[in-house]
C-alpha cells in the first residue's frame, strides 16, 4: 500500500480525538454562555424569528435563481410550404 491509499481512508478532522475534544469544548462553552446570557437572548428572540423570513423576501434572488435560467427563444419556421 502506498501513502496515497492510506491518506484516502484517514478520518475527517471532526472524527479524530483532537476534533472531538474541540467540538466538546465548544458545546460546553456555548452551553454556559447561553445559560449566563439567557435573558439577553430571550429579549431578542422575536427579532431572530423575523430575520429569516425577511432575509428570504429581500434577498430571494441570491440562491442561484432556483432553476430560473434565461433561455434564448427558439427559432421557428413560419414558412408554409
Amino acid at each position: 500500500m502506498n501513502q496515497l491509499e492510506n491518506d484516502s481512508h484517514a478520518p475527517s478532522f471532526w472524527r479524530r480525538p483532537v476534533g472531538m475534544a474541540l467540538a466538546t469544548a465548544a458545546l460546553i462553552a456555548g452551553f454556559y454562555l447561553l445559560r449566563e446570557h439567557w435573558g439577553h437572548v430571550l429579549g431578542y428572540w422575536p427579532y431572530l424569528l423575523l430575520a429569516c423570513p425577511l432575509m428570504h423576501l429581500m434577498h430571494g434572488h441570491g440562491h442561484g435563481d432556483h432553476g430560473r435560467h434565461s433561455q434564448t427563444p427558439e427559432r421557428t419556421n413560419n414558412d408554409k410550404e
